[in-house]
Order: C-alpha cells, then sequence, then structure tokens
C-alpha cells in the first residue's frame, strides 16, 4: 500500500485481515493474561495486533488521530480519525472461544467513513462505506425485516464494573427475555452490529462502551438499513457516556420503549 492522505476501503480491509492472521496464529495456545480489571483482560496478542495496527496506519497515513483500545488517543489530526480494536472479544479468545474480531473504523471531519470487521475463525469481513451499503465477503447485507418485538431474537453485552455498578444490564436483560425469542450474548460488540447487519440477530442494546467497541460496526449496522442510535435516541453514539441500541426500523421504537419504561 502508498501513502495517502485518506484509506480506501480496501485497505481497511487488508489491515483486518492481516491483524486476524495474527489472532488465527495465537488461537488456543497459553497466553500472558493481565487484568485492567476484576473481569477486563488482556492478553500478549491484543498488544501485537494492536502494534501491528498503529504501526501501519502511522507508516501509511502519518498525522492522523487513533484511538486503540490498548494505547488509548494517539494525538493528530483530529479531521482524520481511527477507531481501532485489535481483538474484540479477548474474554472468549482467552478461553478459546472462537467468537472474536478485529475491528477498525477511519472518521473524517467526525463522521465515520469506512468500516472493517473481520471474523478470522469464520473468515467473514464485514465492510461498509458510508452511504455506500453494507457487505459480507462482498455480498451485500440487509437487517432482517423483523416487525414484532416478541418473535424478535437481541443481543446485547456486559460492562466489565458489572460486578460493582448498579448500571449493570441486568434488569434490561430481564425486561427483553421476558418479551422475545430470546436474547443472546456473544462476548464482542462489534460482532454483535455486523449479525444484526446482516439479518441473523434483530436488534442490539448495550449500555456501557467505548468508541473502538462500536464505531466500525455502527456503520455497517446502519449501511445495512438499522437504526443506529444511543439509548437516548441520539444519533451521535460515539460521545461519552457511550451506549448503543441498533436495530431493524420496526423494532427500533419498541425496542426503546423498554429502555425508557421506568424514565
Amino acid at each position: 500500500m502508498r501513502t495517502r492522505s485518506r484509506p480506501s476501503l480496501a485497505e481497511l480491509q487488508h489491515l483486518a485481515r492481516k491483524a486476524g492472521a495474527i489472532l488465527h496464529s495465537g488461537y488456543e495456545k497459553d497466553h500472558q493474561i493481565d487484568y485492567k480489571g476484576v473481569i477486563d483482560l488482556v492478553t500478549e496478542i491484543d498488544h501485537k495486533s494492536e502494534a501491528f495496527l498503529l504501526g501501519q496506519i502511522q507508516e501509511r497515513f502519518p498525522g492522523h488521530c487513533i484511538l486503540a483500545e490498548e494505547a488509548g488517543k494517539i494525538s493528530g489530526n483530529d479531521e482524520q480519525c481511527w477507531y481501532v480494536d485489535p481483538l474484540d472479544g479477548t474474554i472468549n479468545y482467552a478461553h478459546g472461544i472462537p467468537i472474536f474480531c478485529v475491528s477498525i473504523a477511519y472518521a473524517m471531519d467526525g463522521e465515520i467513513r469506512l468500516a472493517a470487521v473481520y471474523d478470522p475463525m469464520r473468515d467473514e469481513m464485514f465492510t461498509a462505506e458510508k452511504n455506500r451499503g453494507a457487505w459480507l465477503n462482498e455480498h451485500l447485507i440487509h437487517v432482517s425485516q423483523a416487525t414484532d418485538l416478541q418473535r424478535s431474537l437481541l443481543v446485547t453485552g456486559f460492562p466489565y464494573n458489572a460486578w460493582t455498578s448498579p448500571v449493570n444490564n441486568l434488569d434490561f436483560f430481564g425486561r427483553f427475555a421476558r418479551r422475545t425469542q430470546g436474547v443472546r450474548g456473544l462476548g464482542s460488540a462489534a460482532l454483535d452490529l455486523c449479525y444484526v447487519a446482516a439479518g441473523r440477530f434483530d436488534g442490539y442494546w448495550e449500555l456501557t462502551l467505548n468508541p473502538w467497541d462500536v464505531a466500525a460496526g455502527g456503520l455497517i449496522a446502519s449501511e445495512a438499513g438499522a437504526v443506529v442510535t444511543n439509548l437516548e435516541g441520539v444519533a451521535d453514539y460515539l460521545s461519552p457516556p457511550c451506549s448503543l441500541l441498533a436495530a431493524s426500523p420496526d423494532i427500533y421504537q419498541p425496542m426503546l420503549a423498554v429502555l425508557h419504561e421506568d424514565r
């Protein structure tokens, strides 16, 4: 790849595949595990994947701002910013559960323009470009045609401070579990959103997130036809406190109503 001022979607895919190969090569091997919190862990593969991605981005697009899970914010031109999660689903990965991915998004002038989420175990590449649709391995994808919350299948996640915080999502999980066909928890926010985009789930919500968790998946879901907002119904879901609701159009409002029943 040549040094350029703006990346192409193909370049994001290339980076995601290369980082995915790092994850795949280390899968089901012994890992060095450190803890950032009681249940928030990181492996040496997270660091290896992120070091590769940051090195490549800084070499090819010097001066761009980067927000990455392990490195935090790398200052640069805020008009061009990358959101990088080198291993989304670290707990799954550390336990040998094959549900994890690499997530990369590129924003220009505060708007996410390009996204790539790669699952190396299934060799599934989810991509999107603003106003040009969403794709899975070069096939156009669209959200489900779900119209009834009772017949929907949802997915969610839980914060790393669920042991101690009253904002732990357990109440909402119970509400939706009693009103739908079921609620799943994959352990990867980026894949949750991509599965909504592909029509595998009808909706997704989560309370406590970071921008790199959902920047790429949010664009992919939106371009596939989902309504994507924060839990207050605001289009900006990347500004803190970061939360997200993504659903097929006909069940978005019913989901939002359930989330606001006691307010």
